[in-house]
């Protein structure tokens, strides 16, 4: 007959076993949970990245970049105050009776006034691609993908329809910057 001290050391090392495996398991999992968090920030930010370099160009970030490189005398704290900000971003209003294009910054009022004076033209709806030669652009992915981004947004807005997938107009009763619709 085994004796009970015999029988409880046997147990105290089995239980002791399972610990340790535990232990390496659970080392296994944060190892693994550390390179995955990696990861998912690389993504993050890689959609960071590319927001930044598709979304619409702010004119205004690039006027404050400019004063930031070359401060006036006294203003070396107001500039430093400045590159800390967070950068302004375009709002576009939704869309509705008696609202003006002024309302909309100029890169937007841009498109409208094109879209405006096709429709005046009686020449139907255009692509991003085509608004980029209109506007002088580089017909690159990124400067057509910004102005879609633009368009889009002026679309869910109410200010532009599309007509066919990729194809915008003036939406009904919206005028261009100069009045006309």
């Amino acid at each position: 007959m085994p004796s009970v001290v015999g029988l409880l050391e046997q147990r105290e090392l089995g239980a002791r076993r399972r610990v340790d495996e535990l232990r390496e398991e659970a080392d296994r999992v944060q190892a693994e949970l550390v390179v995955a968090e990696w990861e998912w920030k690389e993504w993050v930010i890689a959609r960071s990245r590319v927001g930044e370099v598709l979304g619409p160009v702010d004119e205004t970030e690039d006027y404050a970049r400019t004063e930031r490189a070359v401060p006036a005398q006294g203003q070396a704290g107001e500039a430093s105050s400045a590159s800390m900000a967070a950068k302004p971003k375009s709002e576009v209003p939704v869309w509705r009776e008696g609202l003006d294009a002024s309302a909309l910054s100029m890169d937007y009022q841009r498109i409208l006034q094109a879209l405006a004076d096709r429709h005046r033209l009686h020449q139907g709806p255009v692509t991003c691609q085509e608004m980029a030669v209109l506007f002088g652009l580089d017909t690159v992915p990124s400067k057509v993908e910004a102005l879609r981004s633009k368009a889009k947004r002026l679309v869910a807005r109410g200010w532009l329809a599309e007509s066919a997938p990729g194809r915008f107009t003036l939406a009904r009763n919206v005028a261009g910057p100069d009045g006309g619709s």
